[in-house]
């Protein structure tokens, strides 16, 4: 279990340094909006990442204590 969240650490540490290079690339190309909305895209992917293992967290907990 320790794995799977080193293992998420590194991919959520992975696509915040993709995003922040191709943003700073964007932002010298002048492009603003689409910095922005790359950011956006950015985070939402990582939110999701995260619902996920809430959503485990609480079906573990539902296991564990035989709820529902």
């Amino acid at each position: 279990m320790g794995g799977v969240n080193i293992d998420l650490l590194f991919k959520i540490a992975g696509i915040g340094i993709f995003i922040s290079v191709l943003n700073i690339v964007l932002k010298q190309a002048e492009k603003q909006e689409q910095a922005q909305m790359l950011t956006l895209v950015g985070v939402v992917i990582v939110l999701l990442m995260v619902l996920q293992l809430i959503n485990e967290l609480f079906t573990s907990i539902k296991t564990i204590f035989n709820l529902f």
